[in-house]
């Protein structure tokens, strides 16, 4: 499958709102993500478009979305990495220790698992975090305790458990495991 990788403009709302809503209805949705597609579903065109500015490559530069784009314009699965310096506000997880990006809202459609798009935006993701002007020491994301084939994939490319666990929020009892790359010295 041939694809190119490359952020999101701020224009193109409808389709970062179509294909998180694709997201939402995967299977393992439940695991992967801490939103519902009820809940998505019934928010108002502004908050997709701000989303979108936000993570556009004309954003402020904290966070960027980064989409698999196949030749004919359709969207094969997408990436979003969250800038955390430690005095920012605490999204998700523990708060940073150090200056780190956080991936998050990982989704490949099914037809196009297994044709490296994952291994594609995940390349782009991290690169993207090593490229800030003002630099990161990690790249950190959060995996459901469940979600093994999630952590089997994360391992293979390279991200190590840190042995930190966070409580999902709204469950009693389920965990995520924080996962970690460290910048190459």
């Amino acid at each position: 499958m041939d694809f190119s990788i490359r952020a999101i403009r701020a224009d193109e709302w409808e389709q970062t709102r179509e294909i998180r809503l694709a997201a939402l209805r995967d299977p393992v949705a439940h695991l992967a993500f801490l939103d519902t597609y009820e809940a998505a579903v019934q928010r108002p065109d502004s908050f997709w478009q701000e989303r979108a500015e936000g993570a556009s490559d004309s954003g402020e530069g904290n966070a960027r979305q980064l989409v698999a784009e196949a030749p004919d314009g359709s969207w094969a699965g997408t990436i979003s990495v969250l800038v955390e310096r430690p005095a920012d506000d605490v999204r998700f997880g523990e708060p940073a220790k150090v200056d780190q990006t956080h991936i998050v809202g990982v989704y490949v459609r099914p037809e196009a698992r297994g044709t490296g798009v994952i291994d594609a935006l995940f390349r782009a993701g991290v690169e993207w975090s090593w490229s800030l002007a003002e630099p990161v020491e990690r790249v950190r994301l959060y995996v459901h305790e469940d979600n093994a084939r999630a952590a089997a994939f994360y391992r293979r490319f390279g991200f190590v458990a840190t042995g930190e666990r966070v409580g999902v929020p709204g469950h009693d009892t389920a965990m995520e495991d924080e996962y970690e790359i460290r910048r190459a010295s």
